[in-house]
């Protein structure tokens, strides 16, 4: 393992991975904190773990905990952070029907989990806080702990009809060498710009065993990728060969939700409109907007959605490990 800052603390089981050159799929953990409900956050999040582990590959979660980054949590850890967000969850409720004193911002003073992107690690390690690391943030840490693969849901992007909010997402994907298996981009998000800018990034996009952009729910948005793979060692292979030129970004790998549960785009369209529509009237902005929209479209669309965001991060935890195990098993012959 290479040198780590003192502020980190690794999992034995991902240490011992990481320096046998064994399989290891990194793991988000806003997913956990501000992604899904509880008890469904816990829930997925073991989920995905096991699917990594049924694949012979090592899942470690990344977090941080009372001002430590943890990459890799034990179920004790992992149970307290879903715990937490729920409590801290119940609590905002709380104060903004006024069944409860305090003020929504002063709340996140206290015992409320952190939505932590990349820049957010440096405070919340001086300030000795916790929180769940967004994808930016796990690309962050897993990319200093040498962590070759990371599954999440979707990646943050351009926001629709305001394109100069961008995802802290796209930019970090430009400076960490890690395959990312991904839904493509959260659906409430203007897909075409995330796309172009991606592109602008000098990110490779590929479709695994497709030839479309998937829309989160959806299979298909209409928006063509330019690779295609369509078995884990090819994207193993694609991989080897972007980092051999040199070229230090991550390679998006862009993994349709499972046929059985993936929704009608044009359904979806109209339900993301609606959940636009009722952010905007409630004045939601910054890093509220994206949690509040995926609980509105989880609402709007009578569970259906969540229903298919469950399933999708499971298939992805899945697909990572068998392109970590690829890296790990042919990663020299894949040089060539």
């Amino acid at each position: 393992m290479r040198p780590l800052p003192a502020s980190y603390i690794v999992d034995p089981a991902v240490a011992r991975a990481l320096e046998m050159g064994k399989p290891v799929v990194a793991l988000e953990s806003t997913v956990i904190t501000h992604g899904l409900p509880h008890p469904e956050n816990q829930k997925v999040a073991e989920e995905m773990e096991g699917e990594v582990h049924r694949l012979h590959a090592v899942p470690a979660t990344i977090a941080v905990l009372d001002g430590r980054v943890r990459v890799g949590l034990n179920g004790q850890q992992l149970e307290r952070l879903a715990r937490e967000s729920a409590e801290a969850r119940e609590r905002r409720k709380n104060v903004e029907k006024g069944t409860s004193s305090g003020t929504p911002t002063s709340l996140e003073a206290g015992r409320e989990p952190r939505k932590l992107s990349a820049r957010d690690l440096g405070p919340a390690i001086a300030l000795r806080q916790s929180g769940g690391t967004t994808v930016a943030g796990t690309l962050a840490v897993a990319a200093q702990a040498g962590i070759e693969v990371f599954a999440t849901g979707g990646i943050g992007g351009v926001h629709r009809g305001a394109p100069a909010d961008v995802s802290a997402d796209l930019p970090q994907l430009a400076r960490s060498p890690l395959v990312v298996v991904c839904s493509g981009a959260k659906a409430i998000l203007d897909l075409p710009a995330t796309l172009e800018a991606l592109e602008t990034l000098g990110v490779p996009v590929v479709g695994y065993q497709t030839g479309e952009f998937p829309a989160f729910y959806s299979r298909s948005c209409g928006l063509p990728v330019t690779h295609r793979a369509e078995t884990p060692e090819q994207v193993a292979r694609i991989a080897r060969a972007h980092w051999g030129l040199g070229l230090q970004s991550a390679v998006l790998v862009v993994n349709p939700p499972p046929a059985d549960v993936a929704l009608p785009y044009d359904k979806m369209e109209g339900i993301i409109q609606k959940a636009l529509e009722e952010a905007k009237k409630e004045g939601k902005s910054g890093q509220e907007v994206t949690p509040y929209l995926l609980g509105k479209v989880s609402e709007l669309s009578g569970g259906e959605s969540l229903h298919t965001n469950l399933a999708l991060l499971r298939n992805n935890a899945r697909l990572a490990a068998q392109v970590a195990g690829q890296l790990a098993r042919h990663g020299g012959e894949l040089r060539a």
